[in-house]
């Protein structure tokens, strides 16, 4: 790749991980609830689990869903069923003070999984590798996943930030209440632009 085409591949990586979506909406809400440091892991989780999808789909998956158009549309439904489930979870989620004491922010691991199941971020990955890796050759491929790997932490980490910076604000349970069922809102609206996208 040419050095003007891998600088708007990191620019297309930086602004498609820093825009609202699912990842950054269970960030903010998880910054708000569990503070940022405890949220590191959740970030670092994202980081991953997007390079390796993206690394994946350039490598074999995209021509799965080329061969077998029933697999993209499983792959969707069980998507939605679970981005509403958690919506469902940030919506009913407990006071910050209890839920310090109860729950847990999302591990490593289940935020690396849960990139399987994110429309958001199966649209981000496979519209990279189609504009920017067009041959799918390991060498292009891993460009553009390592692009991902570089620009998404500081862009998901502004709104851990965030969440951060609302967390007084939320202890009143009237406010906490607002704020869960805005994010959990926030969080089923997200789904529309993506589930469009790629057939």
């Amino acid at each position: 790749m040419s050095f003007p085409v891998v600088a708007a591949l990191f620019g297309f990586a930086f602004v498609t991980t820093v825009t609202p979506g699912p990842n950054n909406l269970m960030l903010m809400a998880s910054g708000a609830n569990f503070g940022f440091r405890r949220t590191v892991p959740h970030m670092i989780g994202i980081v991953t689990g997007l390079a390796l999808l993206t690394l994946l789909a350039g490598a074999g998956l995209m021509a799965l869903f080329d061969a077998f158009p029933i697999v993209r549309t499983a792959l969707k439904t069980v998507s939605v069923a679970y981005l509403l489930w958690l919506a469902w979870k940030v919506a009913t989620a407990a006071p910050p003070g209890e839920t310090a004491a109860k729950g847990r922010p999302m591990t490593f691991l289940q935020a690396a999984a849960f990139q399987w199941v994110n429309p958001k971020a199966w649209a981000i990955g496979l519209s990279a590798i189609t504009i920017y890796a067009p041959d799918r050759s390991l060498l292009s491929v891993t460009l553009v996943a390592a692009a991902f790997a570089v620009v998404c932490f500081p862009a998901i980490s502004v709104w851990a930030w965030l969440g951060t910076v609302v967390r007084q604000w939320l202890s009143s349970a009237r406010r906490r209440q607002v704020f869960n069922a805005a994010m959990a809102a926030l969080l089923v609206v997200s789904l529309y632009p993506v589930l469009g996208l790629h057939g």
